[in-house]
């Protein structure tokens, strides 16, 4: 299987994404801050995206969570 480089964009909406480099379609993840978080965060906003997509990563890691599509209807949750 080969392997894919992954980049984290900002997106013009303010959005950041993770997408495969130099692949236009559709980002893997979003992740969009309310206008009072990117108050707070100032400059920080693309070091704390980075952060939660990691701790995600780390997170589907430990689960040990098949990323086969069979597993993925059957291992659905949500979080909040």
């Amino acid at each position: 299987m080969a392997s894919s480089l992954f980049e984290i964009v900002e997106l013009p909406g303010g959005e950041f994404a993770l997408q495969r480099s130099g692949e236009d379609g559709e980002p893997l993840v979003r992740i969009e801050f309310s206008e009072e978080a990117r108050v707070y965060l100032l400059d920080a906003g693309l070091d704390v995206a980075r952060a939660m997509i990691d701790a995600g990563i780390e997170a589907i890691e430990k689960l040990g969570v098949d990323s086969g599509p069979d597993r993925q209807q059957a291992n659905r949750r949500v979080l909040h």
